[in-house]
């Protein structure tokens, strides 16, 4: 069995900006980002972690590094955000203004169609979180980690380990330093212990 913190990282200069979406492009987080960050140190001040990851983007790697009060964590980057391709940048207003055909597809159906028509489709996405987690689940066996990521990627993972069509993952919240824990049994099953808290 593995024990997961799933964090979405804090708030960056984008979110605080009518939620642009920031995909790959790598900025940091801003005072309230780094607030919210060691508030979530303060909660998990009784949790023992054996590890900590993150997406290699420096708005996941401070949040990690702050909330778990480790001075290095470890990147992966299967962890990071959709590629966005052609929405990376814009509102979802504004891209859905330019272009409301490519956001009808992802919304329809995710798994197939990419985001921002050149980025990554659902189905990429959820295969590398996959990677990522069952390879997590053979090297912390009964273990507890921290992962901190993405609104996006975070999402979508638990969509897909929870069973649900992809096209609703917007339906799972998760703000920014918010945790979530869920555990992964011997067989990779998840099970969901506490969202967005």
């Amino acid at each position: 069995m593995l024990s997961v913190y799933l964090l979405r990282h804090g708030q960056t200069p984008y979110n605080a900006d009518g939620n642009r979406y920031c995909g790959h492009t790598d900025i940091g987080l801003t005072e309230r980002g780094i607030r919210q960050a060691l508030a979530v140190h303060e909660r998990l001040r009784g949790v023992r972690l054996d590890a900590v990851y993150s997406s290699p983007l420096l708005r996941a790697r401070r949040t990690a590094e702050l909330a778990s009060g480790w001075d290095t964590v470890q990147t992966d980057h299967r962890l990071i955000e959709i590629d966005f391709g052609s929405w990376e940048h814009k509102t979802r207003e504004e891209f859905v203004s330019a272009d409301p055909s490519s956001w009808e597809a992802w919304s329809r159906d995710p798994l197939n169609n990419r985001a921002g028509n050149t980025g990554e489709s659902g189905a990429e996405i959820v295969a590398r979180l996959d990677d990522f987690f069952n390879e997590m689940l053979v090297r912390h066996a009964g273990q507890t980690i921290l992962a901190v990521g993405h609104n996006g990627v975070n999402r979508l993972y638990m969509a897909h380990k929870l069973g649900m069509p992809l096209q609703h993952y917007r339906r799972i919240v998760q703000e920014n330093s918010a945790v979530t824990l869920f555990e992964l049994d011997d067989n990779g099953a998840f099970t969901l212990h506490r969202l967005n808290a």
